[in-house]
């Protein structure tokens, strides 16, 4: 009797634990410029590197990783106003790129080395190399 009742408990925590423990879906990141940010960028660039395509359509690359402006047109007059200049800071929040996100689900390598973001830039300054 005691074995039947001791079968009957363990077969039920065979199948509540599991059902208990289950904390749910894990949360997928929202993508594009209005989704959830990844992270922050303050960084130097060389003016060059920054590629923009008249004022609809700008980017640039940080090793294999390539930043695709949420607000081109909005950011291409302070672009324009520093050409001339060798190196500029960018400032500004990161954000997964839906088309890379929907693309990288596959089981590609190539979607593991080379990500794409959507970057909404906040600023564009000149680096005057310590000069004030």
């Amino acid at each position: 009797m005691r074995l039947y009742i001791f079968r009957k408990i363990v077969i039920a925590l065979i199948i509540l634990i599991p059902a208990v423990s289950y904390s749910g879906c894990k949360k997928q990141p929202k993508c594009g410029c209005e989704g959830d940010m990844l992270f922050s960028i303050d960084q130097l660039f060389d003016y060059s590197t920054i590629q923009y395509y008249d004022s609809t359509s700008a980017r640039f690359n940080i090793g294999y990783d390539s930043y695709i402006f949420c607000n081109p047109s909005a950011m291409y007059n302070a672009y324009k106003d520093l050409e001339g200049q060798n190196q500029i800071i960018l400032t500004g929040d990161v954000y997964w790129n839906c088309s890379y996100l929907m693309n990288s689900s596959g089981s590609s390598s190539y979607y593991s080395y080379y990500k794409i973001y959507d970057i909404n830039v906040t600023g564009m300054t000149s680096h005057l190399y310590g000069k004030k």
